[in-house]
């Protein structure tokens, strides 16, 4: 199976930034698209960014300019980093991320995990 772990969140004034990430581990082979999700409380998860393994991007509108998406495929990490936060930017962020994993018992198998998520609190 492949874990994702995300690390980065936390509290932050209107305006401020943060750097989240997500590491991949286990019986990878490669990883196709690594994204964000988040989930503000009484709303459904909703995308914020993905990245696939060329580096093509795509951002929800309400983040176009604010956020930026990257990944270290070496270190199979995915981060977001966020700019300009503002109060509705408040959510636990999940990371996603699927692929292949390959092991001699079971050979080559698709895989699309989710992380534990992260809480972003942006005051006003």
């Amino acid at each position: 199976q492949v874990q994702l772990v995300e690390s980065g969140g936390g509290l932050v004034q209107t305006g401020g930034s943060l750097r989240l990430s997500c590491a991949a581990s286990g019986s990878i082979f490669s990883i196709n698209r690594m994204g964000w999700y988040r989930q503000a409380p009484g709303k459904q998860r909703e995308l914020v960014a993905w990245i696939t393994s060329s580096d093509s991007t795509n951002y929800a509108e309400s983040v176009k300019g604010r956020f930026t998406i990257s990944r270290d495929n070496a270190k199979n990490t995915v981060y977001l980093e966020m700019n300009s936060l503002i109060p509705e930017d408040t959510a636990v962020y999940y990371c996603n991320g699927d692929g292949l994993t390959w092991d001699i018992a079971l050979g080559y198998r698709d895989f699309d995990s989710w992380g534990q998520g992260t809480q972003v609190t942006v005051s006003s």
